[in-house]
C-alpha cells in the first residue's frame, strides 16, 4: 500500500516520509524515531547529537558558494497524534501507519496519517540527504513531543543552536506564511462523589454519540464542529433525573475535537418510554442543528450489558451536567489586530465519570497572554463553584507576530515572483513552538510555512501531493535566496 506513496513526486520527500511513517511515533513515546533519526544523520556521516530531553540536532555544511550566508535552522516535531475511528484495528505503539493514494491526497487507512508534522520532517530530511540542492548551513531540529505538551522545545537548551533565521515546517495551508501563534495551557479538573444503587427493576442502556469529524482544537476551533462531550451533556441534561449515570467516556486527547462519547446508564423500567421519548426530541434538534457541519453524526440508544450495581448519586449528576454547561467551549474571542483569527478558545477534550471519579480534560489557547488568563479563570471558576479541584499544567507562551521581519519579506517576495500573487501573512490558532523556541533564542528571525494538510489530529487527516510539491519547490527557493551574514 505504502508502495504507491513512494512513486510521488518529489519522490525524495515522499521516500523519507514512507520511512518515517514505518516507525511508530506516539508522543511521549518517541523512543524509536529518535534512534531512526540519529541512525539517519550518522549515515549522511553529518554531525549528529540527542540533547537532554530527547530532540535530534544534525548539522551540515553549507553547499559550495554559499558560505557566507545566514545559518538556517530546520525544525519540525518528531511526534504524530494518535486517533482512529471506532472500528479501525490498529496499534500504534506497534504499526506504521498505513497510507493510501486518493486523488490528489495521501491518506491513512483509518488512523490519522501523520502529515502534522511528519511531511516537515521529511522534507528536512531529503534537503540533508541531497548533493544538489544549494543552502546555507543548516541545523535541523527534530523536537519532541509538541503534540502534547511541548516538552521538547521547552527542554531545548540556549547553547545548542547557532542559527539566524527559523523555519517552521509546520503549517498546513500552502499559501500561508505563519507570523504568529496561540499559546496555551491544559485544564484538568477533578472529583470524587458517592456512588449508590439504582432501583431493583433498573436496566442498563448504553447511549452512543458517534461520527462527528473532529479535528485540530486550535485550527478548526473556528468551524464550530460538534464536540461529542457538550453534545452528550445536552443529552444528559435533558434526560435530567430519568436515568442514572453510571460511566461516561468521551474524547482522548486534549488537542482533538472529540468525536465520540459514550455513556452508560441505568434507567427504570417504568421511564424507559419517557427517556426514549427525550432522546428522540433531543437527538433530533441537535442533528438539525449540525446537519450541514456534522452530515455523519450518529446518535444511538440500546439495551446495554453493563454493571449497574453502583451509579452516580442525583444530587452529584445534576451538579455535574451543570457544570459541562457552564464550561465554555469553543471560540471565547476573536482577534481585533487581525481579521478572522481566533484570539482565545477551550476545547472540552476530555471526560471520564466511573468509580466515583470525576475527570475533565481542557485545552485552552490564545494569542493575547492575558485573555489566556481570563478564559482559564473562568474556567476554573465554573469548575470549582461545582466542588471540583483545578489544575493548571503545561503552559507554553505565543508567538508576537514581527511584521518587519527580514525572512518574511524573503519569503513574502519569493512566493509572489513564484506564483504572481501575494501570500496570506497571517498568524494561526494553534501552538506553534515559535514561541517556546523564542525564549530559548530571543534573537532568531522566524517564520513558519508548509503544505496543504487537511483535517489534523483526526482519522480525516490527509495531505495534497500537488501542494507537497509546490511546497518543496517553495523551500528549495528559500535556501537559496537566504540574506547574506
Amino acid at each position: 500500500m505504502n508502495e504507491a506513496i513512494r512513486q510521488l513526486e518529489p519522490t525524495s520527500v515522499w521516500n523519507h516520509f514512507a520511512d518515517l511513517n514505518a516507525v511508530p511515533r506516539p508522543s511521549k513515546k518517541e523512543d524509536r524515531v529518535i534512534q531512526f533519526m540519529k541512525d539517519f544523520g550518522a549515515s549522511l556521516g553529518l554531525e549528529t547529537m540527542e540533547d537532554v530531553v530527547g530532540n535530534v540536532i544534525i548539522k551540515k555544511p553549507a553547499t559550495t558558494g554559499m558560505e557566507d550566508r545566514q545559518k538556517v535552522v530546520l525544525q519540525s516535531h518528531l511526534d504524530m497524534v494518535h486517533q482512529k475511528n471506532n472500528d479501525t484495528e490498529f496499534d500504534f505503539d506497534t504499526q506504521g501507519i498505513e497510507m493510501y493514494v486518493d486523488e490528489d491526497w495521501v491518506r491513512a487507512k483509518g488512523t490519522t496519517l501523520g502529515a502534522d508534522n511528519g511531511l516537515g520532517v521529511a522534507t528536512i530530511m531529503a534537503i540533508l540527504a541531497s548533493d544538489n540542492i544549494p543552502h546555507p548551513a543548516l541545523e535541523a531540529l527534530f523536537t519532541i513531543d509538541e503534540e502534547t505538551g511541548m516538552t521538547g522545545a521547552m527542554g531545548l537548551e540556549s547553547d545548542l543552536l547557532e542559527g539566524d533565521i527559523l523555519l517552521n515546517l509546520d503549517t498546513e495551508e500552502d499559501d500561508e506564511i505563519g507570523v504568529g501563534c496561540a499559546g496555551g495551557v491544559d485544564i484538568t479538573a477533578k472529583q470524587s462523589y458517592t456512588e449508590v444503587s439504582p432501583s431493583e427493576d433498573a436496566v442498563p442502556y448504553t447511549l452512543t454519540i458517534k461520527g462527528l469529524q473532529g479535528g485540530h482544537s486550535g485550527m478548526d476551533i473556528i468551524k464550530g464542529l460538534g464536540n461529542a462531550n457538550t453534545l452528550m451533556n445536552r443529552l444528559l441534561y435533558d434526560l435530567g433525573d430519568s436515568v442514572m449515570l453510571v460511566s461516561l467516556e468521551g474524547g482522548s486527547l486534549r488537542n482533538a475535537i472529540p468525536r465520540e462519547s459514550v455513556a452508560k446508564l441505568a434507567v427504570n423500567k417504568a421511564a424507559v418510554e419517557k427517556v426514549s421519548e427525550q432522546l428522540d426530541h433531543t437527538s433530533e434538534a441537535i442533528k438539525s442543528e449540525f446537519k450541514k457541519l456534522e452530515p455523519n453524526l450518529q446518535i444511538e440508544w440500546s439495551v446495554g450489558d453493563h454493571d449497574i450495581s453502583k451509579g452516580m448519586n442525583a444530587d452529584a449528576q445534576a451538579r455535574f451536567v451543570q457544570m459541562i454547561y457552564a464550561t465554555h467551549n469553543g471560540v471565547y474571542r476573536m482577534s481585533p489586530e487581525m481579521e478572522g483569527l481566533v484570539e482565545t478558545s477551550n476545547n472540552i477534550a476530555k471526560i471520564q465519570v466511573g468509580g466515583g471519579d470525576i475527570s475533565v480534560e481542557c485545552l485552552t489557547r490564545s494569542s493575547v497572554e492575558s485573555s489566556k488568563t481570563d478564559l482559564s479563570n473562568a474556567l476554573k471558576s465554573a469548575f470549582e463553584l461545582a466542588g471540583c479541584t483545578v489544575r493548571f499544567s503545561g503552559a507554553y507562551p505565543g508567538w508576537a507576530p514581527n511584521m518587519d521581519s527580514p525572512i518574511l519579506k524573503v519569503l513574502d517576495s519569493l512566493y509572489e515572483e513564484l506564483h504572481g500573487e501575494k501570500a496570506n501573512v497571517a498568524a494561526c490558532h494553534a501552538g506553534l513552538e515559535c514561541g517556546i523556541l523564542g525564549q530559548h533564542y530571543p534573537n532568531l528571525d522566524m517564520i513558519s510555512y508548509g503544505p496543504t494538510i487537511k483535517g489534523a489530529h483526526s482519522p480525516d487527516e490527509r495531505a495534497s501531493i500537488s501542494s507537497t510539491q509546490k511546497f518543496w519547490k517553495f523551500t528549495k527557493a528559500i535556501l537559496a535566496n537566504i540574506p547574506k551574514q
